[in-house]
């Protein structure tokens, strides 16, 4: 073996020894040997690929970040129909144990054929099953989700939700609203409204009248004293990071610590869902200002989180992305001859000229996008920008990112692979008290698994005790059952026995027994076909 091949292979078993440990005083474990735990912090970077780790940390003059004492695995993302995943079946894999369908959110598929899986009985089909965040609540743990996105979307309503249509936003948001959640922080503010809602409801009220303080700025999040707190902080998705106006949008590190002060309270323990939303929206685009951006505000938040399990003692922190997305490479077609000769500056001395995302440029042209070049010059450092390339920009009709993201990957010698999912493995991130680590490759369903095992949760029970079939429950008891849906937007499960008529709306928590108003410890679900209740709703009916 000549010296340069020994180097190599000397390096790459110093690398697997630190990417199996995590440290060099961690303890690893298997995906069957969750230790009990009163907390578990569940991080999300949607899309993020493995190159956009070693891409920011690159950025940052080659600091570490906080994930890297975590890496512990590797984790396999396909859904139950397809090699490469939608972020809706991928979290919802996350959250339930259970696998799914494009678009369908914390509800079981209706094709099951990749290899390995079990087909999915016609009767289960889209049925709701229950999540950790579901489990922890009846188990009297505090619960929180967070995202940069809507809170709404696919990825943090996978843990409070279901519906088989991830863009229904409508019933999405209102089983968030009325699913007894501590802490939900966010975007998505319209969805909330009137105004942005099919069903015309206004959820800011509901949201006020349970209880919760409603905050809309950092100023009002961070002066909160309340243990119940939901915070909306723009009408849809929150900027990146590195356009964000701190007085106008916290952090995601911002919103993680205020969570974990809320949540911490609670003396049986929480559970906590953070998902870096726009890493993935960047990787969609070809942006690498934008992965950048957002990747190093998501490490951030996992400071945050592991800060406190080290002081804490007894936190699970798991960081893992539900899928790859945009092929990144630091590396592209340009550098297949000169790969191990370009320096460190080809690919980062570009990117580092950027002040905006590619998003965030969009604000800074005028109405007739005649001030393209200096635009470019001024906040991407562009100076040789292309007449072909500056019409495309005072054309584009797609978001702005979408156009000049690759602009500036031709620049930076950074290659992507398509404007879509991708279907390899992701690494794992994990911190266990008693600095222990989960170790191997794991099924993305064997994350919600662990984590219940942790909080000492059964996800199956839990299904079963939120998620009755509605119809078939009631009319064993030789109750009628009707669905009224003279609103089709709030369509309502009728349930009638002699003098008694139960009603039980759709999406809520709410339970009207002849006039008399019960709240379930679930939300009713109703599938589009089937109506799913809890079975405190059933024993209402004698």
């Amino acid at each position: 073996m000549n010296t340069k091949a020994l180097k190599i292979c000397l390096s790459l078993v110093f690398t697997a020894s630190l990417f199996t440990t995590g440290s060099s005083s961690a303890h690893a474990l298997g995906a069957n040997e969750a230790p009990k735990a009163k907390n578990v912090i569940l991080l999300i970077p949607d899309g993020m690929a493995p190159d956009a780790t070693a891409l920011a940390r690159w950025y940052q003059g080659g600091t570490p970040l906080a994930l890297d004492e975590m890496a512990s695995g590797l984790v396999r993302t396909h859904s139950a129909d397809a090699a490469i995943a939608d972020s809706a079946p991928a979290g919802t894999a996350f959250a339930t144990g259970h696998k799914s369908h494009t678009g369908y959110v914390g509800v079981l598929p209706d094709v099951a054929n990749m290899p390995g899986q079990a087909a999915i009985a016609a009767e289960d089909a889209k049925k709701p099953v229950a999540s950790v965040l579901e489990a922890a609540k009846l188990a009297e743990k505090a619960t929180g989700i967070i995202a940069t996105s809507e809170i709404m979307h696919a990825t943090p309503a996978d843990f409070s939700a279901h519906y088989p249509d991830r863009s229904n936003y409508d019933a999405l948001s209102e089983q968030q609203v009325y699913n007894g959640i501590d802490v939900v922080l966010g975007g998505g503010s319209l969805y909330f409204t009137p105004e942005g809602r099919k069903d015309g409801e206004d959820l800011v009220q509901a949201i006020k009248s349970s209880g919760y303080n409603y905050v809309t700025t950092p100023a009002e999040l961070n002066a909160s004293n309340s243990g119940k707190l939901w915070g909306l902080f723009a009408p849809k998705a929150l900027d990146y990071d590195m356009d964000r106006d701190p007085a106008e949008q916290p952090s995601l590190a911002d919103m993680t610590k205020k969570a974990i002060d809320v949540l911490s309270r609670d003396e049986d323990g929480f559970f906590l869902m953070v998902e870096g939303s726009k890493v993935d929206w960047a990787a969609h685009a070809n942006d690498p200002t934008g992965i950048i951006s957002d990747v190093l505000a998501f490490d951030e938040a996992v400071g945050t989180a592991l800060s406190f399990a080290k002081q804490n003692g007894n936190t699970v922190v798991l960081a893992v992305t539900d899928h790859g997305n945009g092929g990144l490479t630091i590396g592209n077609a340009d550098t297949t001859k000169t790969y191990d000769e370009e320096p460190l500056s080809t690919f980062i001395a570009p990117l580092s000229k950027a002040k905006l995302t590619g998003e965030g440029l969009e604000a800074m042209l005028n109405e007739e996008r005649s001030n393209v070049r200096e635009v470019m010059e001024e906040y991407w450092g562009i100076t040789d920008l292309t007449d072909a390339e500056e019409q495309a920009i005072r054309e584009g009709e797609d978001s702005l990112n979408y156009i000049v993201g690759p602009m500036i990957s031709k620049r930076a010698r950074i290659g992507w692979t398509t404007g879509g999912h991708t279907g390899g493995d992701v690494i794992l991130y994990s911190y266990l008290p008693d600095d222990k680590r989960l170790t191997g490759v794991l099924d993305n369903t064997d994350i919600a698994k662990f984590m219940a095992a942790a909080l000492g949760v059964d996800l199956n029970a839990t299904t079963d005790r939120l998620f009755v079939p509605a119809r078939q429950a009631f009319e064993a008891k030789q109750a009628k059952v009707t669905l009224n849906e003279e609103d089709p937007q709030n369509p309502v499960l009728v349930v009638t026995k002699g003098s008694d008529t139960l009603k039980l709306p759709a999406f809520k928590n709410i339970a009207d027994l002849n006039g008399q108003r019960t709240s379930l410890e679930g939300v009713v679900v109703y599938n589009g076909e089937n109506v799913f209740v809890p079975q405190q709703a059933v024993d209402l009916i004698k």
